[in-house]
């Protein structure tokens, strides 16, 4: 009982540590680092537009790998999943390059949507290992996998939190997937720090003044997923007013604290072994 009672009152003595911990330098001054995010479905990345846009003309390397096609995110019964998959990679292209991200900065594993979940969970994560090497990026962004309590996703974001983690844990070990090694001349790589998007726990507000706007046109961007009618039907030209109408609501959508637009993360640094602690 006294072990219990001990341990209950260093948890409350360092909690405060835990949830306000902050980069030692902060996002807005990153500059000179490989960033990856890993996603689920094109538009994953809307959430965190500012703060890419940002690293990226701070001299940053941003890429964005993206699991699946996003190939079913539609109830128009006229849209093929080839039709759909090609449209929303037009639009993700479209939407990068807002922010001024370069095409070939895009990967995409082309699983389909909906179904992240069934496939084989080592090919995937293999081939995300393989561009963290290939890339050895300083910096991973990913859905939260979970930190205070176990969280709950949609399928394919909780298949992207758990694959991301795992991954970067894997591509660390020389003796995991050593075919990178070998036939690549690859080398192992630590990833150094987390920012978690989609969390309960965020300790990081980045601030991106000046990039609300690039947010805004690269989310306008994604056309078939919140047109006149949603996912219910396709268009694809919209009214003025219908896109003036969608960037207002996404206007709204912005954080704001104490005045300034940001965007919320959960911050880690160091192995990541220790991820969901």
């Amino acid at each position: 009982m006294i072990k219990r009672i001990a341990r209950f009152c260093l948890t409350i003595v360092f909690l405060p540590a835990v949830v306000l911990a902050q980069p030692e330098t902060p996002v807005e001054q990153w500059s000179g680092k490989t960033i990856l995010f890993v996603g689920a479905h094109p538009d994953d990345d809307s959430r965190s537009h500012g703060t890419l846009s940002m690293l990226q003309d701070r001299g940053n390397d941003v890429h964005v790998l993206l699991m699946t096609l996003g190939n079913v995110g539609t109830k128009d019964p006229d849209l093929s999943m080839i039709e759909l998959a090609e449209i929303r990679r037009g639009e993700e292209v479209a939407a990068l390059a807002a922010l001024g991200i370069p095409e070939e900065n895009y990967i995409n594993l082309g699983y389909d949507d909906g179904r992240l979940e069934y496939a084989d969970r080592e090919e995937a994560i293999e081939r995300i290992v393989y561009q963290i090497r290939r890339l050895q990026p300083n910096v991973m962004m990913a859905f939260d996998p979970g930190q205070q309590e176990l969280r709950w996703h949609k399928s394919d974001h909780r298949s992207a939190s758990y694959l991301a983690a795992d991954a970067a844990r894997a591509a660390e070990w020389p003796l995991l997937y050593t075919g990178h090694l070998v036939n690549h001349g690859l080398e192992a790589h630590q990833i150094e720090e987390y920012l978690f998007y989609d969390t309960n726990d965020g300790n990081t507000g980045v601030d991106i003044t000046g990039y609300v706007d690039r947010k805004v046109a690269a989310g306008t961007e994604y056309v078939s997923q919140w047109g006149p009618e949603g996912q219910y039907k396709y268009y694809p030209e919209l009214t003025d007013e219908q896109l003036e109408n969608a960037r207002e609501r996404i206007r709204n959508r912005v954080i704001h604290r104490d005045g300034q637009p940001v965007e919320v993360f959960r911050h880690h640094a160091g192995v990541p072994d220790a991820i969901g602690r």
